[in-house]
């Protein structure tokens, strides 16, 4: 019996390997768990690192121009061509304003141009007549003068021989008036004598003769007596003639000598008349202007919106009638905490979807603005108050799309974006 127990237990020894059997078990249960701990802790790397390659936000959205379209001039509306949502090309007729009164006002402009031009022609054609003309008085009023001096000079010698001639005449008359009353004396004495018959008939005949000759003698020097006092007036006349005219001559000669003054006021006129051509000139181009300004046209190609114009509405200069929005030139304003920017700059990729659409853009940052979103708002805070309370700000960011990525024009301004930026590049 006791053979027996022995034998048992030397049968029963070997059951070491059975406890070492959950060794084993441990050992499978533990590699899993390291390598979950392993895989776990490197896809936490790899998220860690995917997350932190990019920044996103949800605080953007699409920006776009709106341009506004507005009269430039006053008037009446007599078509409105588009309508709300309609796409136009740039040069496209919007609006139609009246154009009567300013076609008016064109020709009349020009009616006033062309009578300034008249004017003008008329300047440039007076200056070189004037700077001719009183030239040409000038060298007559000189040679006039020379010649009233030589006509006094003349008129004074025919004075000075009418004078001499006058002289002798009255000698001649005082002789012949001797002779005569010599010879009238003779033949008074004859008269008594051949009374007497103291002397012939014949002698008293001649003496006779002789008296009535010195008589007639005397008639005569007395008739050139007067026409010496008459040419001598006549002389004397035209010295005071003679002299009359050297004044005038004078004050031609003065007048003429003005030439460069009157030059230059027909320059001046000339200048004056160029001036006032330029004027007109001006006001008719305004009135062109004015009469292009009633067609107004799309400045870009876009889709009309805010339309507030209709036919028979009378328009003031300023007044916007609707808008064109340009969908070839859209970018994304994306506002991202000043946290986020610590690695963002230009040129980086940028991924973005928007709530409309199914699909992904593509895009890169062109510029991160210069100042917070609040610090652009009307009334930025204030933060002197001792009431401040520290909040992040928020950054605008301009993401520009790569080429053809919004070629269907399917990205309005004002969509929801949310964008990727991936800084880690």
């Amino acid at each position: 019996m006791a053979d027996t127990i022995v034998e048992q237990k030397s049968t029963q020894a070997p059951p070491a390997p059975v406890r070492r059997k959950p060794r084993r078990n441990r050992a499978r249960i533990f590699v899993p768990i390291a390598l979950v701990i392993i895989l776990a802790i490197g896809g936490g790397y790899l998220l860690w690192n995917y997350l932190s390659s990019y920044e996103t936000t949800d605080d953007a959205q699409i920006d776009g121009h709106v341009n506004a379209i507005s009269a430039r001039i006053s008037g009446h509306l007599i078509e409105v061509l588009v309508e709300d949502a309609q796409m136009v090309k740039a040069g496209d007729v919007l609006v139609k304003i009246d154009p009567s009164d300013y076609e008016v006002a064109v020709s009349q402009a020009q009616a006033n141009l062309a009578d300034a031009e008249a004017s003008l022609q008329s300047a440039r054609t007076d200056l070189p007549i004037v700077s001719t003309n009183t030239e040409s008085t000038l060298q007559t009023a000189r040679s006039s003068r020379s010649e009233d001096n030589a006509g006094v000079l003349a008129a004074e010698r025919q004075f000075d021989a009418a004078q001499a001639r006058l002289v002798t005449a009255q000698a001649e008359v005082s002789e012949a008036q001797a002779n005569y009353k010599k010879a009238a004396d003779d033949a008074a004495r004859y008269k008594l004598l051949v009374d007497k018959d103291e002397i012939s008939r014949q002698t008293y005949d001649q003496a006779e003769q002789t008296a009535a000759a010195a008589k007639a003698t005397v008639e005569a020097k007395s008739a050139a007596v007067l026409e010496a006092r008459h040419n001598a007036g006549a002389a004397e006349a035209a010295i005071q003639q003679a002299q009359a005219k050297i004044p005038q001559a004078d004050a031609s000669i003065q007048s003429a000598m003005t030439r460069p003054q009157q030059v230059s006021q027909s320059q001046s006129r000339l200048k004056s008349a160029a001036a006032k051509v330029a004027e007109l000139q001006a006001q008719l181009d305004q009135a062109k202007l004015n009469l292009s300004y009633t067609t107004i046209v799309a400045p870009v190609s876009g889709v009309v919106g805010k339309k507030t114009a209709e036919i028979g509405q009378n328009v003031s200069p300023g007044e916007q009638l609707m808008a064109v929005v340009p969908l070839d030139d859209v970018w994304v304003t994306a506002n991202f905490k000043e946290t986020q920017l610590r690695k963002m700059m230009p040129g980086q990729k940028v991924k973005f979807s928007v709530d409309a659409y199914d699909h992904e853009y593509s895009g890169h940052v062109t510029g991160i603005g210069g100042a917070s979103g609040s610090r652009y708002s009307l009334l930025p805070p204030e933060n002197a108050t001792g009431n401040y309370v520290k909040v992040v700000q928020r950054i605008p960011v301009r993401i520009d799309l790569d080429p053809n990525e919004n070629k269907d024009h399917r990205l309005r301004p004002g969509m929801s974006v949310d964008p990727k930026v991936y800084t880690a590049q």
